[in-house]
This record gives structure tokens, C-alpha cells and sequence, in this order.
């Protein structure tokens, strides 16, 4: 299967400073940029990211481009959320990041969250009507906020307009950045 051609695609990573879940940040990201999308990293502190392996581990480090308080939605086509439990715990007190979700589900644009990604939808309050996937720890949450999870190594839901891309672990990456390249070239 040929690779995508992502050219003049946009897309924005969010996550925090320490522990994010290093596969679930740097496949995404380089997959994106061989394709040739354009792709930014915003974290609280900006620079450098550490991430985790199985989130214990430590991961190799990774780097920012912007810090989160300063981008925006504006002239991005994708939002990517990757997980990581501390990561994703944190990433959910993040008001810029929140707010940032807010605007991409607002907006009609996608949306893609890994492994405990989604927590950041749950705090987003968007997922009213949509059916995701996660790890599963966080099955409850999303029920609770509204949302029906589903046990699926990837799933795509376009329900209330915009789309939203989910997948379980790393060992997912392959369904769930397959599903990022269909969103991006729809």
C-alpha cells in the first residue's frame, strides 16, 4: 500500500512535559511528517518532553515546538492526543489543552486520542453520542461522560459532526495511524 501524501496537511499534538507514553507521541509523529504533513508539538513548558515506556520506564526524550498556552485551533486539520497514564491524568488540568479539544470537536474538525488520550475528551465534556475506544481503565469515564465504549483496536466515530479516532495501546498504532491517514486525505 503506497503511503498518503499528507502535503499541506496540519496537525496538533498536544501533551505534557513528562510522561507521555513515547510510541504513542513519536511513531505518530514521524509517520505524519514522512507523509508530509506538517506537524506541531505543543506542551505546558514547551522544549523538551519526556516520555515513558509502559509508563515506567523512561523513553527517549522528545521536543517541543510551541508552548500549549500558545497555539490555537486556527489552520489545523487534526488534533492528536497521545497517552501515556501520567501523561494523560495531567494533560486533563490542562485548560489550554481542554479548551483546544473543545474548539477541533467544535469546529467539525478530527480528532485522534490513544490509550488513555480520550480522558482529555471526558474533561472536554464532548463525548456525548460518540463511540470510542481506550485503555480500558478508562471505560468508565467515558461512559459516564456520556459516550459508549467499545473494545476495538481502532474505532472511528463521526457522530455530532465531527470525527473522533481512538485506539486501545501502542500495539495499535497500525489500525489507529491508518485511520489518521484516511481522516487526513478524506
Amino acid at each position: 500500500m503506497p503511503a498518503p501524501d499528507l502535503n499541506g496537511r496540519r496537525v496538533l499534538a498536544v501533551c505534557t512535559n513528562y510522561g507521555v507514553e513515547q510510541d504513542e507521541l513519536a511513531q505518530p509523529v514521524d509517520h505524519l511528517r514522512a507523509a508530509g504533513a506538517s506537524v506541531d508539538i505543543a506542551a505546558p513548558e514547551g522544549d523538551r518532553i519526556d516520555t515513558l515506556v509502559g509508563d515506567r520506564d523512561p523513553g527517549s526524550p522528545l521536543h517541543a515546538t510551541h508552548r500549549l498556552g500558545e497555539v490555537s485551533a486556527d489552520g489545523y486539520d487534526l488534533l492528536l492526543v497521545p497517552g501515556g497514564t501520567i501523561n494523560a491524568d495531567s494533560l486533563r488540568l490542562e485548560d489550554g489543552a481542554v479548551a483546544l479539544l473543545r474548539a477541533f470537536s467544535a469546529s467539525g474538525r478530527g480528532v485522534a486520542a490513544i490509550c488513555h488520550g480520550p480522558w482529555l475528551a471526558v474533561e472536554a465534556g464532548v463525548l456525548e453520542g460518540k463511540t470510542l475506544t481506550s485503555y480500558p481503565s478508562v471505560a468508565t469515564d467515558i461512559r459516564n461522560a456520556g459516550g459508549t465504549w467499545v473494545d476495538q483496536e481502532v474505532k472511528v466515530c463521526g457522530a455530532n459532526g465531527w470525527t473522533l479516532i481512538t485506539s486501545r495501546t501502542p500495539e495499535d498504532l497500525k489500525a489507529f495511524l491508518g485511520a489518521v491517514d484516511d481522516a487526513l486525505t478524506a
